[in-house]
């Protein structure tokens, strides 16, 4: 089983998802989570569960009370506003002292930027203080994702993540003619990393000669970074100067068992990317589905064997991911500053 971790930032909607006085249902660690924006504009989210008769609090409506956006039970009518107080109980009468105040459903931190939301999970239930920044994904004036695509894969967060960052298998599960076709062959691969954050950076270089995307949108003066961080983020930046595309890729576990995986791209100064964003966005479907079927394949393996063989170097940044998941919670366990634990290398591969 995936050790789920806590005290961290996790992705979850795009801003586009969530409409003015509009809230829907969303599991993430194996809690459902209500997330909401209010008809004022700013978003919310909370426990998706009525503390009274446990009815999904998504299930209900946004109205106002006194001043406050809250949202309303559609069973008895509570209403709680963002901050997970209830402040109205209707069924109460002149003379009964119960105080609707003292009723409150989790409240989760939310952060919202550049067409993303991202909640806190404090591994305290009753957390109610001031969470820690929110990660810094490198998206300077991008205010909103050109598209963003999403799956779920059947798969715990563990080896969602693992998939994600898995270098050599793209020629063989991703052998498109748009990106890697058979043709294009498998090379030497010669990579450096640093350590980043709570994770690691492949350091900027050029492309491989077999990643025909790249060149054919870029040009010959282009160059490529990648960075992933817990608990389940990585991005790259593809850039010749005028150019900028970027992708992040966000993997969020709903629980144990299964992992909601969001891509979100932008560029700047490519227009002609616009003109085959049509083409782009199923691209981009196919190529996560890609990756689902393989878990799914992957799944029926582990059925009978409960573990897998690691080997290097094409799988260490698998055990960086695995060591950095142990740092983290150690760190928490010890109230101390989380201490990264990769040290630079340099990594080869053929793919």
């Amino acid at each position: 089983m995936s050790e789920l971790l806590r005290d961290l930032w996790y992705f979850a909607a795009t801003s586009e998802e969530l409409k003015p006085g509009r809230q829907f249902r969303r599991e993430i660690l194996g809690e459902p989570v209500m997330l909401a924006r209010g008809a004022d504009g700013r978003v919310f989210a909370l426990r998706d569960i009525c503390p009274h008769r446990a009815v999904p609090l998504s299930a209900g409506k946004q109205c106002r009370t006194g001043e406050r956006v809250t949202i309303e039970c559609p069973y008895h009518g509570w209403r709680f506003s963002g901050d997970g107080v209830c402040r109205l109980i209707p069924s109460l009468v002149e003379g009964q002292s119960y105080e609707a105040e003292r009723i409150k459903v989790r409240h989760y931190p939310t952060h919202e930027a550049h067409g993303l939301v991202l909640i806190y999970v404090s591994s305290d239930p009753r957390f109610a203080g001031e969470p820690p920044p929110p990660p810094d994904f490198g998206l300077g004036a991008f205010k909103r994702p050109k598209f963003a695509v999403s799956t779920t894969f059947a798969a715990t967060m563990d080896n969602a993540v693992v998939g994600l960052m898995d270098p050599a298998h793209v020629p063989y599960v991703h052998n498109q003619w748009w990106w890697r076709p058979p043709s294009a062959g498998r090379k030497l691969k010669e990579k450096r990393f640093a350590p980043y954050e709570r994770g690691w950076v492949m350091e900027r270089h050029a492309p491989a000669s077999n990643s025909l995307a790249y060149r054919w949108l870029f040009g010959k003066d282009v160059t490529t970074e990648q960075v992933f961080i817990l608990p389940g983020y990585k991005w790259e930046v593809v850039e010749n100067g005028a150019k900028r595309f970027y992708a992040l890729t966000c993997l969020t576990p709903e629980n144990d068992h299964s992992t909601r995986i969001v891509s979100a791209t932008y560029w700047s100064g490519a227009p002609f990317l616009d003109m085959i964003k049509p083409f782009m966005i199923p691209a981009a479907r196919e190529f996560i589905g890609q990756d689902g079927r393989m878990v799914d394949l992957q799944n029926q393996g582990l059925k009978y064997a409960k573990s897998m063989l690691w080997i290097d170097d094409i799988d260490v940044q698998a055990k960086w991911y695995l060591a950095l998941k142990r740092e983290w919670t150690k760190s928490r366990e010890e109230g101390r500053a989380f201490a990264n634990p990769i040290e630079p290398a340099t990594l080869r591969w053929m793919s």
